[in-house]
């Protein structure tokens, strides 16, 4: 692509350099070469990547005439308030398109399964019944798209995935290796008499809205009587436990270890850190930040009524940051009394 097509479709002010530059790729300043696009967000960062091999630099407004003349560039210098976003968003126009090999000889295909146009099939892949794959998504080598899984366009579905029967999934969604979608979830009734447990039925769905990502080894459950949502945006980690009839919202972020339990509800633009711990009918109020090896106990209800903005709730039972700060220093000057 040129830069004026990125700049076309990105925003950006060109401060320097020619419009009609080639860009390959996105790079770090150490790795760039010419044909490479690099960023930085502070004033020496700004300086590495103008003494870069770089084509093309982003920075924000200002921090190009700040530079001392020592590392003076040939370099396109463009222009924006968030160049790591606006790097993000250029590495994904970049970034060449996967080649569509269409369905492997070894590939398993319902005959009444449907599948777009230019969707890619890998070897020993399944595909059941009835199910429905989008124009331009992509079965990796061994995975399986269970019985009436429906799958919008664009998906990447990375090998050895495992999507269970009656599965909804938006448009765009990447799932890494090792995802598990629609099992059933741990739900038990036990018979006091014996003490033996049965299975509380799980025949519920689970839909994933557009552009959700979730990384290798994670899993979500179908919901018990109803469904399980993972709302529009939403990115998970590797090694996750979303757990069954659970409602979680859009653009919301759940990072490695993080467990929910059932029928809990994770509100918009939640950042939910590493092995946070959230028990069943919780519900976490949009925008909470959970921070690492935060606990919320059953039922309880976590918001940001009364705290600042980005406020962290930590520890367990989880609680603002700064409470969690001053209960630990006042234990420290008791015990130090003592």
């Amino acid at each position: 692509m040129t830069l004026r097509e990125l700049i076309e479709q990105l925003g950006g002010t060109l401060v320097q350099g020619s419009m009609d530059c080639a860009v390959e790729g996105v790079s770090s300043a150490q790795a760039a070469t010419v044909s490479h696009l690099v960023f930085a967000e502070d004033a020496v960062a700004a300086a590495e990547a103008l003494a870069s091999a770089a084509g093309v630099v982003v920075l924000k407004p200002g921090h190009a005439a700040g530079i001392p003349g020592s590392v003076a560039t040939s370099a396109a210098i463009v222009e924006t308030r968030e160049p790591r976003l606006w790097f993000a968003r250029a590495g994904k126009l970049l970034a060449k398109p996967l080649s569509s090999a269409g369905v492997h000889p070894t590939a398993i295909v319902d005959g009444t399964a449907q599948l777009g146009a230019g969707v890619s099939v890998g070897p020993c892949a399944v595909v059941g019944a009835g199910a429905v794959v989008g124009e331009g998504t992509r079965v990796e080598a061994g995975a399986v798209v269970g019985e009436g899984v429906r799958i919008g366009r664009d998906c990447l579905i990375h090998p050895r995935v495992v999507i269970y029967p009656g599965a909804t999934l938006g448009d765009r969604v990447v799932l890494h290796s090792g995802v598990v979608l629609g099992a059933d979830g741990f739900g038990y009734v036990r018979d006091n008499a014996t003490g033996r447990y049965t299975q509380f039925p799980q025949q519920g769905t689970l839909v994933l809205e557009d552009d959700v990502e979730i990384g290798a080894n994670s899993t979500v459950d179908r919901g018990a009587l109803e469904e399980t949502r993972i709302g529009r945006g939403t990115k998970i980690d590797n090694l996750v436990h979303v757990g069954h009839n659970c409602q979680i919202g859009s653009d919301v972020i759940l990072v490695m270890g993080t467990g929910i339990s059932g029928s809990s509800t994770v509100g918009n633009n939640c950042v939910i850190a590493g092995q946070v711990g959230i028990g069943d009918h919780v519900t976490i109020g949009p925008g909470v930040i959970l921070g690492g090896q935060s606990g919320v106990f059953n039922g309880k209800t976590l918001t940001n009524d009364g705290v600042k903005p980005g406020t962290i709730h930590f520890g367990t039972p989880a609680r603002p940051l700064q409470q969690v700060l001053r209960e630990q220093a006042t234990l420290a000057r008791l015990a130090k009394r003592r």
